[in-house]
């Protein structure tokens, strides 16, 4: 299902307004202001569900999240190795936190995200016409709820996943990437933008 009437105009973020939950192993900024990211080899976001252990080793730009405010970034797709993802990170705390994006599994880019409160909980669809392109994540955090869209390239805006998210202070987002099984992923992320939030859910 497309969602395209209650989408709201957000203005461009410095990339210069975050700052790295962990560095990345490398960063470069285009003229065109285009800031490539190349991930370490092992990085990723996971606590405990099913696999066992807790990773909290993602590359993750982070800046203020105020409550009732939206977020989105616009990032490639360069993913060909198992588990290499980017999209938008939102964290409370370092057990409360949420990613968004393109995680490549099983062969395939899968829309994703991983909600993560103490133990994580994944969800994911399948989507190999997302391979390469140039898609974009928002984040709409209104009242006590986060909504995740998400779009290639200029196409409408899909529903992703609804979540409770009850954090209020101290919150922060921004984009991000993980390579958990090798070295050498390079991610280019062309905007990150904020404002108001969606002004429903539909």
């Amino acid at each position: 299902m497309s969602h395209t009437s209650s989408e709201t105009a957000l203005q461009p973020l410095d990339w210069s307004a975050g700052r790295w939950s962990h560095a990345p192993v490398a960063t470069s900024r285009s003229p065109a202001g285009v800031l490539s990211a190349t991930a370490a080899e092992g990085s990723d976001a996971w606590r405990h569900t099913s696999y066992g252990f807790v990773h909290d080793t993602e590359h993750a730009l982070l800046a203020p999240l105020p409550p009732d405010s939206a977020m989105e970034v616009e990032f490639g797709t360069p993913f060909s190795q198992q588990f290499d993802q980017a999209g938008i990170f939102v964290r409370a705390t370092q057990e409360h936190w949420v990613k968004a994006g393109i995680e490549f599994a099983d062969g395939v880019p899968q829309i994703g995200a991983v909600v993560t409160d103490r133990r994580s909980d994944w969800s994911a669809s399948p989507a190999p016409e997302w391979a390469e392109a140039r898609v974009t994540f928002r984040i709409s955090w209104a009242g006590d709820a986060l909504t995740i869209r998400a779009r290639r390239e200029r196409t409408a805006w899909q529903l992703v996943r609804v979540l409770p998210f009850d954090a209020r202070d101290g919150v922060s987002a921004g984009p991000f990437l993980c390579a958990p099984t090798r070295a050498g992923l390079e991610v280019p992320f062309y905007s990150w933008r904020t404002g108001a939030p969606d002004g429903s859910l539909h």
